[in-house]
């Protein structure tokens, strides 16, 4: 996650947990119990990414030049701040195809109407749950669309068909994904063919880092657990790390996330610390009825052996 600063940690969310839209000030309920990334603002919890009790996974990311939202709203449907998406997606579904049945009830709106000024936030999302189902959900257009991905990745680009179209220059794609009949749980979605395809690039544009990200994710040495496969995505990750440069740009990866779809286990680190905190969504944490914020200490410490 890029931002300026650090602004949020990891925090469980229970179940039947009272929030209120920015948008229209619509008292909602949460469903379903979760732990993620976030913060407690404006009588809600904004949360950036996260898994629930179900193992439905989402995640948030900026999407600019890409969102089309929504300035009248339609009667009868759900009317969201475009940044409310990920937490009542986590709250409210239980799978990727549950939020596919229902995605057309939702709107996200401009702050033309709303009861809080918000500004023009523009932002995509991905979801994945323990079938191995991994969807972009891309508010271009409405009703909003479901893309899906068995890559796997994406970044801050917009428009992910073309983002796998560039990807052509690095990759050769197998024959079901270009045929849209890759099964699910497939975990290479390319031949291994590199010969006279580009070397990816080395920068930080959201392009290049998409195209890394894919590029090593393809090539790294399949998972054999849990621990390896937050290990392989630990190393992927460190190839798209922000580093932070104040006087060049105002944005870092502030921290890095994983989530286990099976175990329910949250994976979380931020930039100056070293040891990656690990939460599990327990049968005990989901019993309590309150918010929890787990504290981590954003520095770096050594363990020093003489």
């Amino acid at each position: 996650m890029d931002w300026p600063t650090l602004g949020a940690g990891p925090v469980f969310c229970p179940r039947n947990f009272e929030w209120q839209s920015v948008y229209d000030h619509q008292q909602y309920q949460t469903k379903y119990a979760l732990i993620g990334s976030g913060g407690y603002h404006d009588h809600e919890l904004d949360v950036s990414d996260g898994v629930n009790e179900h193992g439905l996974a989402v995640q948030k990311l900026t999407f600019t030049n890409g969102t089309q939202l929504v300035d009248e709203p339609t009667p009868g449907k759900i009317h969201l701040a475009p940044y409310e998406l990920s937490f009542y997606l986590l709250a409210n579904f239980k799978s990727v195809q549950d939020i596919s049945d229902h995605l057309a009830e939702i709107e996200l709106m401009t702050d033309h109407y709303s009861y809080q000024k918000y500004g023009k936030v523009e932002l995509h999302f991905a979801a994945a749950d323990p079938t191995g189902r991994v969807v972009v959900i891309e508010p271009d257009q409405h009703p909003i669309k479901i893309i899906e991905n068995p890559l796997g990745v994406l970044t801050n680009s917009n428009h992910f068909g073309r983002q796998i179209d560039k990807l052509r220059q690095y990759v050769e794609f197998t024959p079901e994904f270009d045929a849209g009949t890759v099964p699910l749980n497939t975990p290479r979605v390319t031949t291994g063919n590199v010969s006279g395809k580009s070397i990816p690039p080395g920068s930080y544009t959201p392009n290049s880092r998409f195209v890394r990200a894919a590029y090593y994710k393809e090539r790294i040495n399949l998972a054999t657990d849990e621990n390896t496969a937050v290990d392989n995505a630990w190393h992927l990750l460190d190839s798209v790390n922000v580093p932070q440069n104040t006087e060049h740009q105002a944005t870092y990866s502030v921290y890095r996330a994983a989530v286990d779809c099976d175990s329910l286990s949250y994976y979380y680190q931020p930039y100056h610390a070293k040891q990656v905190v690990k939460i599990r969504l327990t049968n005990e944490l989901i019993r309590l009825n309150q918010l929890r914020f787990f504290p981590v200490n954003d520095k770096i410490t050594f363990k020093e052996i003489n």
